[in-house]
């Protein structure tokens, strides 16, 4: 049986970088839970967020970062024997444009690059999205053979051609992390998320480009605060762990669904007309998370016997 990094996290310092968003947050509080030393890297307007979790902060060391300020991210580095990562646009730059892309890019590489120099560091967690596997040319095709998994990547031509600037982002980010891990044989793994249904979650949200298209493939897929948590944690402390893997835990393939996301996304005072026609058209599931959850039920077994 393989070991897990559970044993010894009360002696262990980790890094959450960015932990100004809510997945930063919550990660931070629940690492603290378990014992963890936490580097919390905040860019500046995160400070208010993480003041509000409900747990021994004696381990919580607080960090200002900038991404592309390389001392800023190895100071939050120092001593951490892990990095969760995940990008927060910066206050000034809030949507998703052409421009954040090569800011995204940047970051990822800054990123990378500073845990390779980094002597302590043993694994990285990479958070990126289930956009940068979900799009392409071929997307309608009905072949089985294209039902969606971690191995594949989005075309990121086709992103450029329909503008899909937040899943191009992703996905470029995401393959400078890996080429850069590859290159100076860093331990990484990476989440490609799906929507992840934070209370602040709006129409706004830049995955949600394509969301009609993406129910149409039977790939619109979210994600629960507390399951995305468990599975950062997961991928980090089991050893076994490797590579991509797509996490979600909804699926919105049916219409009732669709209408109840519609309905958090929007103002309460729109009214939605209900029909019922449209419950004989359900998108076949098209998308896998078969290895996820097979590594987290095995985790959870594990973690038991110990």
């Amino acid at each position: 049986m393989a070991p897990t990094a559970a044993s010894d996290s009360s002696n262990r310092a980790v890094c959450v970088m960015d932990a100004s968003g809510h997945l930063g947050t919550s990660l931070a509080e629940h690492l603290l839970q378990k014992g963890y030393t936490v580097h919390a890297a905040l860019q500046k307007h995160g400070e208010s967020r993480l003041s509000g979790i409900s747990c021994d902060k004696k381990k919580l060391k607080v960090f200002n970062l900038d991404p592309f300020d390389y001392q800023s991210i190895l100071d939050a580095l120092k001593g951490c024997s892990g990095l969760f990562y995940s990008f927060e646009p910066p206050q000034e730059q809030p949507d998703y444009d052409e421009y954040m892309t090569e800011v995204e890019v940047r970051a990822a590489h800054n990123v990378l690059e500073a845990c390779a120099r980094t002597e302590t560091i043993d694994k990285v967690v990479f958070t990126s999205s289930a956009a940068a596997v979900l799009w392409r040319n071929d997307r309608k095709s009905t072949t089985l053979d294209l039902d969606l998994d971690e191995r594949h990547w989005t075309d990121v031509n086709f992103c450029r051609s329909f503008k899909l600037w937040h899943a191009l982002s992703k996905t470029l980010a995401e393959k400078t992390a890996w080429a850069l891990a590859m290159d100076r044989s860093l331990n990484m793994v990476s989440l490609n998320v799906g929507l992840l249904m934070a209370p602040d979650l709006s129409i706004t949200n830049p995955y949600l480009k394509g969301a009609a298209e993406m129910y149409e493939d039977g790939v619109l897929v979210t994600v629960d605060t507390d399951f995305l948590v468990d599975a950062h944690i997961c991928v980090f402390e089991d050893v076994s762990s490797y590579g991509r893997y797509l996490c979600f835990n909804n699926i919105i393939n049916r219409s009732e669904y669709a209408m109840e996301l519609a309905r958090k996304l929007t103002p309460a005072t729109l009214s939605y007309p209900e029909r019922q026609d449209q419950d004989m058209r359900i998108p076949r599931q098209r998308i896998s998370n078969k290895k996820l959850n097979k590594l987290m039920v095995e985790f959870k077994s594990k973690s038991q016997e110990c």
